[in-house]
């Protein structure tokens, strides 16, 4: 197996779309009046799915840049947080744990965060291959701000999302198709280590 490493150029690809991503995020914040600061609440301990290999990769390449003791470290926060997972599940209880990359309530690999990282808050809008639309509400202070008839205001995800497949298609290559579906917690992603291709 050998280690998925990002190219350069797509690597470049990924940070220009987080950038637009964190633009439409914030453009949709502002209409509606939301801020994190002074929330009561952390979306960083949200049982999260993550489900492209880019994603992986480029949190890998965002780990290189840290201290090898404190990846070290990150690590072993993320087996405790697996350890966390699999009790609440066995005991029928959704995940709460904070991720194993908060320090003093902030992100270390703030710029290589995924996308759910950078788009979960804000009301949201998903259309699929299908033609069937799906909406987000926003998390529980979206919710509260955009009381009814609703939110004032949705991010639409549809684009951002196709480009970020088409870059996934790019960075597998002709192994798309070949790999199992990733489904994975940031947490199992530093646990694993970086992503392995065959």
């Amino acid at each position: 197996m050998t280690v998925a490493a990002l190219t350069a150029e797509i690597a470049e690809k990924l940070a220009a779309l987080y950038q637009e991503m964190e633009a439409g995020y914030d453009q949709v914040a502002i209409k509606v009046g939301l801020s994190c600061q002074g929330c009561p609440d952390n979306c960083c301990d949200s049982y999260f799915l993550h489900h492209t290999y880019i994603e992986w990769a480029y949190l890998w390449r965002g780990l290189a840049t840290l201290a090898p003791p404190l990846v070290d470290a990150v690590v072993e926060r993320a087996r405790i947080c697996l350890d966390h997972y699999r009790g609440a599940m066995e005991a029928a209880a959704w995940p709460k744990k904070m991720c194993p990359l908060n320090r003093d309530g902030l992100c270390i690999l703030y710029l290589y965060r995924p996308m759910i990282c950078r788009c979960h808050g804000v009301a949201a809008r998903l259309r699929r291959p299908d033609g069937k639309t799906l909406h987000f509400p926003g998390c529980f202070h979206c919710q509260e701000l955009t009381a009814p008839p609703g939110p004032a205001a949705e991010m639409d995800r549809t684009s951002l999302l196709r480009r970020l497949a088409r870059l996934e298609e790019e960075f597998l290559g002709g192994r798309l198709g070949l790999l199992p579906k990733m489904k994975m917690t940031l947490a199992d992603m530093l646990v694993a280590g970086p992503p392995k291709l065959a």
